[in-house]
């Protein structure tokens, strides 16, 4: 089952269930893959690495807006952006744990032939490619620099 359909049966069992919290974060999704498959030169359907990539862009917007709220001392509209978050992230592939992702980095590391930290351009390339969506971008990069350093 593809995610917009897993979206779409999950928006009605929101509505059925009167939960405006997971309706709302879930038709926020539904828009966001909508967006991206009607956009000039999109294919018609999304691969799973496209719909990963929308899923994580959604977490991080929403963990940017709780930062703001929370030096605002907006704790209600905090709730509301951590309870989306939650809802979203159920949707992700569990994520790497930091054991797991300096392992993967380091096997990364020696498959570029990379030394040194003007080598983190390589690793970040292959590892980008390689943890989408098993590892935030951010993680992925501040262990490559401190197995490179």
């Amino acid at each position: 089952m593809s995610l917009k359909a897993k979206i779409d049966a999950d928006i009605k069992a929101a509505m059925l269930a009167k939960d405006q919290a997971k309706l709302l974060a879930l038709r926020d999704i539904k828009k966001a893959i909508l967006l991206e498959e009607t956009k000039p030169g999109a294919s018609a359907a999304l691969s799973e690495g496209d719909e990963m990539r929308i899923l994580q862009k959604a977490v991080k917007q929403r963990k940017d807006s709780a930062e703001i709220y929370k030096t605002q001392n907006r704790s209600d509209l905090l709730e509301k952006e951590l309870a989306e978050i939650a809802i979203i992230e159920a949707y992700l592939p569990a994520a790497m744990s930091e054991e797991e992702l300096e392992t993967a980095i380091k096997s990364i590391i020696e498959k570029v032939g990379a030394a040194a930290p003007s080598d983190l351009g390589k690793v970040m390339g292959v590892a980008s490619k390689e943890l989408a969506g098993k590892a935030d971008g951010r993680a992925i990069s501040e262990m490559a620099k401190k197995l490179l350093a």
